[in-house]
């Protein structure tokens, strides 16, 4: 019988996510980044980088198995198009990781950190399968975002209501 190769799977998972997130992302525009719905809400552009590079958390969890936040940098992206073109580098990274990892890699420790003190830490099947999830959310909250500023959200996994061409 064969075995099922769990990179593989998350890479099918993480590809049904990515003609809406890059859409969404496409959507954005540099003028609303600093918008917040809400004083406690982060800014729509840091959210929008925050789903445009989760597919780069895969990459790092995979191949080198820790982040830690006091050297964990985010670039700075100054319009829609950068924020796509970090999208789609960090998709590249994602699909090459999973391709290529192991069942027995993903068994392995994934630790989170700030500045070498252990904050969490799971195995990296459930690190990228967590990270799939965070990315989903983001998502979601994002188009939140969007349908407050009256920018068209687009299809999801079915019409929505600026976009019936499902």
């Amino acid at each position: 019988m064969n075995e099922i190769h769990m990179g593989n799977e998350f890479l099918q998972e993480l590809e049904t996510e990515v003609r809406a997130s890059r859409a969404c992302l496409e959507r954005i525009p540099a003028e609303l980044f600093e918008y917040k719905p809400h004083e406690k809400s982060m800014a729509m552009g840091y959210l929008a980088l925050i789903v445009a590079e989760i597919p780069r958390w895969l990459s790092i969890i995979v191949e080198v198995g820790e982040i830690d936040f006091a050297t964990f940098t985010h670039p700075t992206v100054k319009n829609g198009e950068e924020l796509v073109a970090y999208f789609d580098r960090n998709m590249e990274g994602a699909r090459t990781a999973l391709r290529n990892v192991t069942n027995e890699q993903l068994a392995e420790t994934f630790s989170l950190k700030h500045g070498g003190t252990l904050l969490a830490s799971s195995s990296k099947k459930e690190s990228v399968s967590s990270s799939i999830n965070h990315l989903v959310h983001h998502r979601g909250q994002l188009t939140v975002y969007m349908r407050l500023n009256d920018i068209p959200v687009p299809s999801i996994y079915g019409p929505s209501g600026d976009d019936r061409s499902f």
